[in-house]
């Protein structure tokens, strides 16, 4: 008698939903996921430089950052706020890095230019 082999049930992420992070009624358990080439369309809008200037700035940017993380860093940059990591565990070919992050809220101005203008 041949038995088979049942595959394990593949788990399906839901896909997230767009959510107003202004909006007061929204929970912290609505998650939403923002992918790198909307990140990168958020950047081109908020600046107005083309996306192929933009592009290999951010993607070198969040390498910079995870590999900060990856090594246990913690990280001071504002506006984001102060990420720290809490626990590290391998998983397969991944890790896991649990963090916690403080921002600033209310009341916080928009960064200053710290580079001084040019003497005429």
């Amino acid at each position: 008698m041949a038995t088979e082999k049942r595959q394990p049930a593949a788990k399906s992420r839901p896909k997230a939903e767009a959510v107003d992070v202004e909006d007061p009624t929204v929970t912290a358990d609505a998650t939403t996921f923002v992918q790198k080439k909307e990140l990168i369309d958020r950047i081109v809008a908020a600046t107005g430089m083309k996306k192929k200037d933009v592009k290999p700035v951010v993607e070198a940017t969040l390498a910079a950052l995870g590999e900060a993380l990856s090594r246990g860093e913690a990280l001071n940059v504002r506006p984001l706020g102060k990420v720290q990591v809490n626990r590290k565990k391998e998983h397969g070919n991944a890790e896991v890095l649990t963090a916690r992050i403080r921002r600033i809220t209310g009341g916080e101005t928009a960064p200053q230019d710290p580079l001084a203008e040019v003497a005429e």
